[in-house]
């Protein structure tokens, strides 16, 4: 039996919607690559558009200028990440502040383990490039929008006396990051599996009850 029209009309808007984000993913892959191999001033919108397979019409469509593909080093960090993965262990953890804290931590250790060549391009050229500096922005943004939503879902009890929401933040904004993550893991040759570990320890000892 043929689809009738209003059964069909979500079903190819579903569609659209999956093969736009392919797309996006796509060219932000393709992206981070010729950043990473030939940093911000030697990639152009053509050359991102020829290794991901599309026009250059596709990628303005999708992400609007050339500044605007700086944000394609925090999209496909976070791809890289898996934030399904992310959001899977934060349900799981539901009631669990210890579980949920260690679910953001394993989070950013992917993000910085997977997807750190490009999040270090950001870092290292924010200083000269607005569009660079304004994509770190934002990708430390979303995480601290995630980790707000989440954290003033806790008890109060849940949290050190004294440790409002706030400071909560501040103490993981300040402990994890990918320069800690550099220092710890390619100076100082600690393995990721105890970065992490150390990261839960020390912030549940400061933040949680």
């Amino acid at each position: 039996m043929d689809e009738s029209p209003a059964t069909s009309r979500p079903y190819r808007s579903a569609l659209r919607e999956e093969q736009a984000e392919r797309t996006k993913l796509l060219i932000a892959r393709a992206a981070r690559e010729r950043f990473v191999d030939t940093g911000w001033a030697g990639t152009s919108v053509r050359s991102v558009a020829t290794a991901a397979g599309v026009s250059e019409a596709t990628v303005y469509a999708v992400y609007g200028t050339k500044a605007g593909l700086a944000v394609t080093l925090v999209d496909s960090a976070d791809a890289a990440a898996d934030v399904e993965r992310l959001l899977a262990e934060l349900g799981k953890a539901a009631g669990n502040p210890r579980g949920q804290l260690a679910a953001y931590l394993s989070f950013d250790r992917r993000l910085f383990e997977h997807g750190g060549d490009g999040l270090r391009v950001l870092v290292e050229g924010m200083r000269n490039e607005p569009a660079l500096a304004a994509a770190y922005e934002e990708g430390r943004g979303r995480g601290e929008r995630g980790r707000r939503e989440t954290f003033s879902g806790w008890p109060a009890s849940a949290r050190r006396r004294g440790v409002s929401l706030q400071r909560a933040l501040d103490a993981y904004a300040m402990v994890v990051s990918i320069q800690v993550y550099d220092i710890a893991v390619l100076e100082r040759g600690w393995d990721p599996d105890h970065l992490e570990r150390w990261w839960v320890e020390s912030l549940a000892e400061q933040i949680l009850a």
